[in-house]
C-alpha cells in the first residue's frame, strides 16, 4: 500500500468535482492548496532512557468555513502526503454535512503498539506542545483517529490547558466523558456507517432484515458499525483485522468478547479468510473500514456486493472506483458514510462551549437528522446531475467551500 496514492486519489476527486461544477482555474488553485502545513520533530525518552526522534505532522487544509477539524493518527506509515490528503477530505466532509469547520489532520509516524503507557503519554504531550501554537478551540480542534483514543485526547487537552493556565475542554474532541466528552462519540462513526448502509439498501430496494454484510476492519469504526447493523436485523457474515478475516461466527458480540480476551479474531469454530476473500464475498453490503487503498483496480474486479459503504478514509482508488461504477455497484463515499465521527465531535465542541451537555438520545437523534439530511442531498444531486454518489458528495462539499472563498474575498 503506497500512502502517496491517497493524495493522488484525493486530488483526482477534487479535480473531477471542479470540472463538474465548472469552476475556474483560480478556484482549482485555491481549493487544491492546503492553508498551513507543520512538520515537527517529536523526541521521546524511552523507559530505558534512550531518546528516539519521530516525525509529527499537522495540516490545516482550510479555515474558510470555520476552525479546522480533524483527527490525530499514530501509525508508522503516515507521511505528509497522506496527512494533506486526509485533511483535504475532512474539508469536503465538514462542508458536505454543513458543519462550521474546515478540515485538518495530524499525527506521528510511530507504531503505538510499541509504546508503553508512559511512553505514549510523553509522546502525546510533546507532540501537543510542538503543535500548540496553531491549535485551539477557535483555531483547530484535534480528535482521535487510527492509533489514538480518548486517553490521548485527555493528555492533549491537559497539555494545552496547563499552558493556557486554565481548563480548555473544547481544544479537542473525543475526550473522556468526565473531561467534557460527549455521550455517543465513541460509536459515532460506526453509527453513521450503519445509517448510510440502511439508506443505501432502501435506494437499491433491498430489505434490511437479513441483508448480509462483510466488514473489512474490526476497530473503532468496523466494530461499532457491525454492532449497530446486527442490532438493526442485518447479518454480519464476515469481519477482518490486520491479520486477516473470519466467517462462521454466531454474533458480532460473541466475536468481540473473544477478541477482547485473546487479542485476535481467530475464534474456535470460525473459518479464516484473506482480505481479498472477504472483499469478494457475495453479500449485500461491503464495508471497507480499515486503511486507505483497500479497493484497487485489481481487487475491485472480484467484488460481488451490491453496495459498498466506505467506513475508512479513501479506501477506493480511482481505478477501483471506475470498475465499481461499471459493475453498477452503489458506492456510498467516505465523506458521507463515515461523517458520523466529525458530526458528534461537533456536538461535543458545542456542548463544551455552552457547558451544557445532552443526553445520549439527543445525540443519537441529532446525528440521525444530519446524516439523513446529507444522504438525501447526495441522493438528489446524483440523480439530478446523473453522476456517481462520490461525485455528487464532492460537488456539494467543494461548492460550499468555493462559495465561502468567493464571499470572503482575497486578502489583501
Amino acid at each position: 500500500m503506497t500512502m502517496e496514492s491517497t493524495l493522488v486519489t484525493a486530488r483526482a476527486q477534487l479535480r473531477r468535482a471542479v470540472e463538474l461544477l465548472e469552476l475556474s482555474e483560480n478556484d482549482w488553485q485555491t481549493l487544491s492548496t492546503p492553508r498551513r502545513i507543520l512538520e515537527v520533530a517529536v523526541p521521546l525518552r524511552r523507559d530505558n532512557g534512550n531518546v528516539e526522534m519521530y516525525k509529527g505532522f499537522r495540516v490545516q487544509y482550510s479555515t474558510t468555513r470555520g476552525p479546522s477539524k480533524g483527527g490525530v493518527r499514530f501509525h508508522p506509515q503516515i507521511d505528509m502526503d497522506e496527512t494533506v490528503a486526509l485533511a483535504m477530505l475532512m474539508t469536503w466532509k465538514c462542508a458536505l454535512t454543513n458543519l462550521p469547520y474546515g478540515g485538518a489532520k495530524g499525527g506521528i509516524a510511530v507504531d503505538h503498539h510499541t509504546l508503553s503507557l508512559s511512553e505514549n503519554e510523553r509522546l502525546t504531550r510533546r507532540y501537543t506542545s510542538e503543535i500548540l501554537p496553531i491549535i485551539g478551540p477557535e483555531r483547530d480542534i484535534p480528535a482521535p483517529d487510527v492509533g489514538t483514543d480518548e486517553r490521548n485526547m485527555a493528555w492533549m487537552m491537559d497539555t494545552y490547558s496547563v499552558n493556557a493556565g486554565f481548563s480548555v475542554p473544547g481544544v479537542v474532541t473525543g475526550k473522556p466523558i468526565v473531561l467534557g466528552g460527549s455521550l455517543g462519540r465513541t460509536s459515532a462513526t460506526g453509527d453513521g456507517v450503519a445509517i448510510s448502509a440502511i439508506e443505501a439498501l432502501r435506494v437499491r430496494a433491498i430489505d434490511p432484515k437479513g441483508a448480509t454484510v462483510a466488514i473489512q476492519g474490526f476497530g473503532k469504526v468496523g466494530y461499532w458499525a457491525a454492532m449497530a447493523l446486527e442490532n438493526l436485523g442485518l447479518k454480519v457474515v464476515a469481519v477482518s483485522d490486520v491479520n486477516g478475516g473470519v466467517t462462521g461466527f454466531s454474533s458480532v458480540a460473541q466475536l468481540w468478547e473473544y477478541y477482547q480476551s485473546n487479542g485476535n479474531i481467530g475464534m474456535p469454530g470460525t473459518d479464516k479468510l484473506t482480505q481479498d476473500e472477504l472483499l469478494h464475498l457475495d453479500v449485500d453490503v461491503l464495508i471497507p473500514a480499515a486503511l486507505a487503498d483497500s479497493i484497487t483496480e485489481k481487487s475491485a474486479s472480484g467484488i460481488q456486493a451490491r453496495i459498498v459503504v466506505e467506513g475508512a478514509n479513501a479506501p477506493t482508488t480511482p481505478g477501483g472506483d471506475k470498475i465499481l461504477e461499471e459493475k453498477n455497484i452503489l458506492v456510498v463515499p467516505d465523506i458521507l458514510a463515515n461523517s458520523g465521527g466529525v458530526i458528534v465531535s461537533y456536538f461535543e465542541w458545542v456542548q463544551d462551549k455552552q457547558n451544557y451537555f445532552w443526553t445520549a438520545d439527543e445525540v443519537k437523534q441529532n446525528l440521525n437528522d444530519i446524516m439523513m439530511r446529507t444522504f438525501k442531498e447526495v441522493e438528489h444531486m446524483a440523480t439530478e446531475k446523473k453522476v456517481t454518489w462520490r461525485e455528487a458528495a464532492h460537488m456539494i462539499g467543494v461548492s460550499r467551500v468555493a462559495e465561502a472563498h468567493k464571499l470572503r474575498g482575497l486578502y489583501p
